[in-house]
C-alpha cells in the first residue's frame, strides 16, 4: 500500500488505562501532515508520534538523518525502543476500541490508519535495530581506532587489532599477516582466537587462495559458506580444514597493501555480511595505518638501538685503546678526545671538547705544522715528536695526522692518533743496560710491571770480582788493560744477562748483578748460582785463548735477602740499583773468595741444596756482623 504521508497523534494519560476514545465522549481523530519522525517521551504519560516514509514503497524506506542522530546514543536507542513497545500497545488497545464504535466514514479511515501502522511498526523496529547494530559498530570502531593508536609497540598493537576485529565479527578465529619488507612475502604475525588466546602456529589452518587473492588485487571477500560458495568450493584448503564462514580484508597504507585480516568459522555458515565486510574494511584501514607507525617506529627503534650500540661500542673502543685519539672538525675545534688522551695530554676531556684545538691543547703549536700539512693537501702525515707539556714535561710521540672523512669521502675534519712513547722510552734506555733484551720486550709490554719509584723486595744479589788486576795492570799501556779488564767483565755481564738477571753496574774490576728485580723470578736465586758457575765456566775457556800473561780468575759472591730496589740518582743521572744489608753480604762474601771460588751464605745455600753441590767451610765472620756464619764453596750443579 502506497502512504504519501500518515502521521498519528496519540495521547494518552495512562497507556494500560482508557482506550483513546470511546463511544461515549464521541471526541473526535486528528489528522496531522509532518516530514519527520519524532517523539517525547515523559514519565510514561505521553507519547506523540509523527512518521512519513521518504518513499512510496514503505518496504525500502531508510531512516531520516535525524533518527541517526538520536540512535547514536544508547539513552535515545533505550527511549526509542521502549516508545516502540508503548505505541505496539497503544495501538493494539485503540484497535480494539474502534472495533467498538459505530461504523463512520471517520471509525473506517481509523481502523485504516490504524492497520497500517501496525504493518510499518515491525519494519520501522527492524530499522531502529539496524540503526543500533550500527551504532555499536561504530562505536566499536571509535574504540578500535582508540585503542591500537594508543600504543606504538608493534606487538601490542598487531595483538590490539586482533582480539578488536574477533570481537567485531564474532569470528572464531582471526590471522593478521603482514608482508616481509625484504621479501614481499606474507608472514603470520598474530593469530588469535575468540577467548583471546594465541593460537599455536600448527593450527594456522586458513585459505591461502583467499589471502593470495586479497593480498594481490586488494579486493575484500566475504563468503558465507564457502564450501558451497563456487569460487572457492574446490579448492584444497577449504575442503580440507572444513572452513565455511570467511572474511578477508586487505591492509591498505599509503597505497599499498602490506597484508591482510583473515577471520573465519569453521561451524558456522552465513557468520559474515557485507555490512561485516565493510565494517572490517574500515577498520582494516585505521589498523594499517596503526600497523605501519608502530613498524616505522619499530624501525626507528632498532636503528636508533643500534646506532646506540654502535656508539657505545666506538666509545668504549676509543676508551680502551692505548693510543690517543682526537678528532677535530673543518673549523678546528675538538669533537673527540679519549681516555688515552686524557692521559697522554694530562687534562680531562671535558676542558678540551668543543673548544679550538690552537687554544685548548698546550702541544698546539707542535700539531698546527701537521694539522694544516692535512688540511692542505688531503695526505696522511707520520711524525715523531717530543714536546715540552706544562703537565708532564717533555714527552715522547708518535703521532698520525690524516683526513677526517664521512661515508661520502667528504672531509669532515682532522684525526690525530697519538702513542705515547714517553715510557717505553724511558724503559728502553733504562734496563737495556741493565738487563737482556728478552727483560726489556717484557717490560715493554706490560710497563705496570715496574716499580721505579722504589719498592723493597727480597732478591739475590750477584758480586764478582778479577783476582790480583790492581798488581796485573800495573806494567800494561792503558789501552791494553783497558782491553783485557773489557773481556773479562764482558764474560761475568754476560752469564748474569744469560739468566736474565739485571745487570746493576761495573765497579773497577768488579761486576754486580742481581736477580729478582725489575721482573718477578720464582727461581731467581738458583739463576744466579747458574750465573756464577757460567762465569767461572767462560773465564776457563778464554784463559786457553789469551796469552798465559793475560790468564785471570773472578772470585764470586751471592746472598738472598730482601733489599730496597729502584731509580736512585738525580734528574741528570739515575741508576736502576738495589741497596740494603743482603746487597753488602753478597759484596763480602766475594771479598773472601779465592781465585775461581763462588761463595754462598746461608739463605742461598737452604733454597739451591736440592740442585747444587758444595763444600761446607768454617763459618766466617765479615765486616758488619756480629758472629761468624756459615758459608758453602760451589762446586757445580747436581
Amino acid at each position: 500500500m502506497s502512504v504519501s504521508s500518515v502521521v498519528i497523534l496519540l495521547v494518552a494519560t495512562r497507556f494500560a488505562g482508557l482506550p483513546y476514545a470511546s463511544a461515549a465522549e464521541k471526541t473526535p481523530l486528528r489528522f496531522v501532515t509532518s516530514n519527520e519522525l519524532y517523539y517525547n517521551h515523559r514519565a510514561s504519560s505521553q507519547v506523540a508520534v509523527s512518521w512519513r516514509p521518504e518513499v512510496s514503497d514503505t518496504s525500502s524506506f531508510g531512516p531520516p538523518s535525524d533518527i541517526t542522530l538520536i540512535l547514536k546514543t544508547p539513552a535515545a536507542q533505550a527511549d526509542l525502543k521502549s516508545m516502540l513497545e508503548a505505541l505496539t500497545g497503544a495501538l493494539e488497545r485503540q484497535a480494539s476500541a474502534l472495533t467498538k464504535m459505530p461504523a463512520s466514514p471517520d471509525v473506517l479511515q481509523a481502523q485504516k490508519s490504524l492497520l497500517e501502522m501496525q504493518r510499518i511498526l515491525p519494519k520501522f523496529r527492524q530499522m531502529v535495530d539496524t540503526l543500533a547494530r550500527e551504532r555499536e559498530a561504530l562505536r566499536a570502531l571509535y574504540e578500535v581506532g582508540q585503542a591500537v593508536n594508543s600504543t606504538l609497540d608493534l606487538h601490542d598493537v598487531l595483538n590490539q587489532v586482533m582480539d578488536h576485529i574477533i570481537e567485531l565479527t564474532g569470528a572464531e578465529r582471526g590471522f593478521l599477516m603482514l608482508r616481509d619488507e625484504r621479501t614481499g612475502q606474507l608472514e603470520f604475525r598474530v593469530a588469535r582466537n575468540m577467548e583471546r588466546e594465541t593460537i599455536n602456529s600448527s593450527s594456522f589452518e586458513v585459505s591461502r587462495t583467499i589471502v593470495h587473492q586479497v593480498a594481490t588485487g586488494g579486493v575484500a571477500v566475504v563468503t558465507t559458506n564457502a564450501q558451497a560458495d563456487p569460487r572457492f568450493a574446490t579448492q584444497e584448503s577449504i575442503v580440507a580444514y572444513s572452513l565455511r564462514s570467511i572474511l578477508c580484508v586487505p591492509l591498505r597504507a599509503r597505497d599499498r597493501i602490506t597484508g591482510v585480516i583473515y577471520a573465519d568459522n569453521r561451524i558456522k555458515t552465513g557468520l559474515f555480511s557485507d555490512r561485516d565486510r565493510d565494517l572490517l574494511a574500515a577498520f582494516a584501514n585505521q589498523a594499517a595505518l596503526a600497523i605501519e607507525n608502530a613498524r616505522l617506529f619499530e624501525s626507528v627503534r632498532r636503528n636508533l638501538a643500534a646506532i646506540t650500540e654502535m656508539k657505545n661500542l666506538m666509545d668504549n673502543v676509543f676508551a680502551s685503546i692505548a693510543s690517543g685519539v682526537v678528532t677535530t672538525d673543518v673549523i678546528d675545534r675538538v669533537t673527540l678526545f679519549n681516555r688515552a688522551a686524557e692521559a697522554i695530554f694530562g687534562v680531562p676531556a671535558r676542558d678540551i671538547v668543543n673548544r679550538p684545538y690552537t687554544s685548548a691543547l698546550s702541544a698546539a703549536h707542535d700539531l698546527a705544522p701537521l694539522i694544516d700539512e692535512v688540511k692542505a693537501n688531503e695526505t696522511v702525515v707520520a711524525r715523531e715528536m717530543m714536546p715540552t707539556l706544562p703537565e708532564r714535561g717533555t714527552v715522547s710521540w708518535r703521532l698520525n695526522v690524516s683526513p677526517l672523512k664521512d661515508a661520502a669521502h667528504t672531509t669532515q675534519g682532522v684525526a690525530i692518533v697519538i702513542d705515547d712513547l714517553t715510557e717505553q722510552r724511558f724503559i728502553k734506555e733504562t734496563f737495556q743496560r741493565y738487563v737482556g733484551p728478552r727483560v726489556v720486550q717484557r717490560l715493554l709490554s706490560d710497563p705496570g710491571m715496574l716499580k721505579l719509584g722504589g719498592e723493597r723486595r727480597v732478591i739475590t744479589t750477584y758480586y764478582a770480582d778479577i783476582r790480583g788486576f790492581s798488581t796485573f795492570g800495573e806494567n800494561l799501556k792503558p789501552e791494553k788493560l783497558v782491553e783485557i779488564l773489557n773481556a773479562y767483565l764482558g764474560l761475568a755481564a754476560d752469564a748474569v744477562l744469560g739468566e736474565e738477571g739485571t745487570l746493576d753496574k761495573f765497579m773497577g774490576d768488579a761486576v754486580m748483578g742481581f736477580f729478582n728485580a725489575p721482573l718477578d723470578q720464582a727461581d731467581h736465586t738458583l739463576r744466579a748460582v747458574r750465573a756464577a758457575i757460567a762465569t767461572q765456566k767462560a773465564i776457563q775457556e778464554y784463559r786457553e785463548r789469551v796469552p798465559s800473561g793475560e790468564r785471570l780468575s773472578y772470585g764470586v759472591g751471592i746472598n738472598v735477602g730482601e733489599a730496597v730496589v729502584g731509580n736512585i740518582g738525580n734528574a741528570q743521572q739515575q741508576n736502576y740499583t738495589a741497596i740494603g744489608d743482603s746487597v753488602n753480604y753478597a759484596r763480602r762474601l766475594q771479598e773472601n773468595a779465592r781465585h775461581d771460588q763462588i761463595l754462598i751464605s746461608q739463605a742461598v745455600y737452604d733454597l739451591v741444596k736440592d740442585r747444587v753441590r758444595v763444600n761446607a767451610l768454617e763459618p766466617l765472620l765479615v765486616k758488619g756482623h756480629s758472629k761468624p756464619e756459615p758459608v758453602f764453596e760451589v762446586l757445580g750443579l747436581k
